[in-house]
């Protein structure tokens, strides 16, 4: 199958034309609990893991990234549940790491502001590639992150670099974005999509769990994000996306990254 192109159609279909431990990432945000009823679609949750299990090479990881609705005073504990499922078809759930909020959504409830997501790390097997991220604390302890839209590190046509060095230390799993308009992405088009997740985090994953070359997946694409920073990071790319709205959205909003000449 054609990859570096994203599929308008049901994730399903797409994984059915792939050959069995075809992918070597999944880097994805599924609809969530509240989410399920996606433009109409629905979400077989269960059908889809069976299948990533299938397409996922020996040693490669799926990145879930979720979070659980809150119904009648008490949250679902559906992350948990679908991390279980995961579990019981094969994967290993080689980490659950934490996506903390800087900057959440105020809300007024009975309960502390929610600031966090699940990212479940599953892999098939042992992971077969494990590149470090690395921090860097100041002198008050603060967490410095190599940022890739900093003015050294822009994302538009120069190189996106995680360089080790003696003051660095190996991060944690617990990864910290800011989210909203020039914080998840800069492109103004993406906020057409109710739910996109940070670049720098979907960055973050392709360089920790795949190398140049090797193929990344998102089942639910979305507005483009897994697939600009696959293209970005010199990786091969293949989206599924069911709403023809979101596809022509994201197929907009990378288009200009394909065709630039990146300079690595």
């Amino acid at each position: 199958m054609q990859v570096n192109k994203i599929y308008c159609e049901n994730c399903l279909d797409t994984m059915l034309r792939m050959s069995d431990e075809f992918v070597d990432l999944t880097v994805t945000s599924p609809p969530y609990d509240n989410l399920r009823d996606y433009k109409g679609y629905s979400f077989d949750f269960e059908s889809i893991a069976k299948e990533l299990f299938r397409v996922t090479k020996k040693g490669g990881v799926v990145v879930w990234v979720v979070n659980d609705k809150t119904i009648s005073g008490s949250e679902s504990g559906m992350s948990f549940k679908q991390a279980l499922l995961f579990k019981e078809l094969g994967f290993n759930l080689h980490d659950t790491m934490i996506w903390y909020k800087s900057n959440p959504i105020p809300s007024k409830s009975n309960r502390y502001q929610s600031s966090f997501e699940y990212m479940f790390i599953l892999s098939k097997d042992k992971p077969n590639v494990m590149n470090y991220l690395y921090d860097k604390n100041n002198s008050l302890g603060i967490v410095k992150r190599n940022n890739i839209n900093s003015e050294k590190q822009s994302v538009r046509g120069k190189k996106i670099d995680y360089i080790a060095t003696n003051e660095l230390k190996i991060r944690n799993n617990v990864w910290c974005y800011s989210v909203g308009l020039n914080q998840s992405s800069n492109d103004f088009i993406s906020f057409q999509h109710p739910a996109i997740f940070p670049e720098q985090l979907a960055a973050d994953h392709i360089f920790s769990w795949s190398n140049e070359g090797d193929l990344v997946y998102d089942p639910f694409i979305g507005s483009g994000t897994t697939a600009k920073m696959a293209h970005l990071l010199k990786r091969n790319w293949i989206g599924s996306e069911i709403s023809q709205e979101y596809v022509d959205l994201a197929n907009k909003r990378i288009q200009p990254y394909l065709d630039q000449q990146i300079l690595f």
